[in-house]
């Protein structure tokens, strides 16, 4: 009986501990973080850019005003569409009258210029002529006084020829009768003194003659240079002067102030009302009331003609994705979907690390100043190790997934929080393409309820 008793209470006994080890064992698997997991994927990692932007003119043309007016009041105003000699703002027609009056002040005084200028010239050339007929006079007395001098000196060397030739003739008509004079006998010195006598006229002669060429190559060679120095004298005195610009400069301004006066004009007699010149939507407004009218465009008006444009900017990480000539979808306000290309993308000079993409509008959509949404989805190549994006870690050094694995615990088999480093090749906002130490036996923490770490005893929220 005693044996029984003691059976009984032993099977009791470990009923009871086995009832304890169950409780503590779900007791402390309660208290354990519960986990989600994943495998590993093939895939492809689909990029969608999704930007906002706005509707532009294709075409902007402007509209221009004499500058400088006061505006009295502005009628139009960016978004409005005008009509071809719609009012487009109102200029104070006092202010011009006054500036009318300084224009025809300055008008007069450049006139004033300009008629000095053309009477001081008219001056100068009364006295151009009178000077380029004195140095005519000059030239032609000049020219006669040398030729004079010229004929002198080659009628000296003519009788120079003509007297060495006579004596050169009577020296060889007398050759044989110097020993005889009146039928008297010469001695032999008197026919020697005579003959030496005849040579020395002779010499006499022939350097006279040499002098005489001499002189008239000299009365040449003067008169040429007198000549030229008085003809230079003439083209110096007939040759264009230099142009002053002045009277230039001064036509052409006051041709100006005429063209300023006339436009003053016609706007007075429009009674100072602007009108658009063209059909369009306004797009930009440069002239405020009370200021005064820029110099460049007033407005700027969307020309009808030009297709619209879509404008959007996008980031250095988003153009990645968007490429020229690539496919988009555009939603603009309530509007469905269009398709679309991206025509034009570029870097912005203003803000470097951002760019520009340009999509032309098919007809009749959008209008300027509408806002809209560009999609632009881009597949890239198939991953064969692609995970949940919110399974892969970051930090600023590296990145890692959480791998629940498998050991021998105090309670038995249990698992735990296994840290792997990955590199990652590719992702977007929903999965990640990585490259490490993964399998397709790997069970990837994809969530927890609790904040994990590496070593931590988890328990799976579906286990395998």
């Amino acid at each position: 009986m005693n044996k029984k008793k003691i059976g009984y209470g032993f099977i009791i006994f470990l009923i009871f501990m086995w009832l304890c080890t169950l409780i503590s064992k779900s007791i402390y698997a309660s208290r354990l973080p519960m986990v989600t997991t994943c495998g590993i994927e093939s895939k492809y990692i689909e990029h969608v850019v999704e930007a906002e932007g706005i509707v532009e003119a294709g075409a902007k043309l402007p509209v221009t005003a004499l500058g400088g007016l006061r505006v009295v009041a502005v009628s139009v105003q960016a978004g409005d569409r005008v009509e071809e000699g719609d009012l487009l703002f109102t200029v104070d027609l006092e202010d011009m009258k006054e500036i009318m009056a300084q224009q025809e002040l300055d008008r007069q005084k450049t006139q004033l210029q300009i008629d000095a200028i053309l009477h001081n010239r008219e001056l100068a050339q009364e006295k151009k002529e009178l000077e380029e007929a004195r140095a005519r006079e000059d030239y032609d007395a000049l020219a006669r006084y040398q030729d004079t001098l010229v004929g002198r000196a080659a009628e000296n060397v003519a009788q120079a020829e003509e007297a060495l030739d006579e004596l050169q003739a009577e020296n060889r008509a007398h050759e044989d009768d110097w020993k005889k004079e009146d039928g008297e006998q010469k001695t032999e010195e008197e026919i020697e003194a005579e003959r030496k006598a005849r040579e020395e006229e002779e010499e006499r002669l022939k350097q006279e003659l040499q002098a005489a060429a001499y002189a008239e190559a000299d009365a040449k060679w003067n008169r040429d240079n007198a000549v030229k120095d008085a003809g230079r004298k003439v083209e110096d005195v007939i040759s264009e002067e230099d142009q002053d610009a002045a009277l230039a400069v001064y036509q052409a301004e006051a041709e100006g102030i005429q063209e300023k006066l006339s436009a003053y004009q016609a706007v007075l007699d429009g009674g100072g009302k602007i009108t658009a010149p063209m059909s369009g939507m306004v797009t930009d407004v440069y002239v405020q009331a009370g200021g005064r009218v820029p110099d460049t465009a007033s407005f700027l008006l969307a020309d009808d003609e030009a297709p619209y444009q879509f404008c959007v900017t996008l980031t250095k990480e988003e153009k990645t994705y968007v490429n020229l000539s690539d496919d988009v979808k555009l939603k603009l306000g309530d509007r469905k979907e269009v398709n679309a290309r991206v025509d034009y993308l570029a870097e912005n000079e203003n803000a470097p690390g951002s760019f520009t993409a340009r999509i032309q509008l098919p007809e009749e959509t959008g209008a300027p100043g509408q806002s809209g949404t560009m999609t632009c989805a881009k597949a890239g190549e198939k991953q064969s190790c692609c995970i949940p994006l919110l399974a892969l870690h970051e930090d600023q050094n590296k990145s890692y997934v959480y791998v629940a694995g498998e050991r021998e615990g105090i309670l038995g088999t249990e698992y735990y929080v296994e840290e792997i480093n990955v590199s990652v090749v590719d992702k977007n906002d929903k999965f990640a393409a990585v490259e490490g130490a993964l399998t397709e036996e790997s069970r990837i923490i994809q969530s927890a309820d609790k904040e994990i770490k590496r070593g931590d005893v988890i328990r799976l929220a579906s286990p395998e």
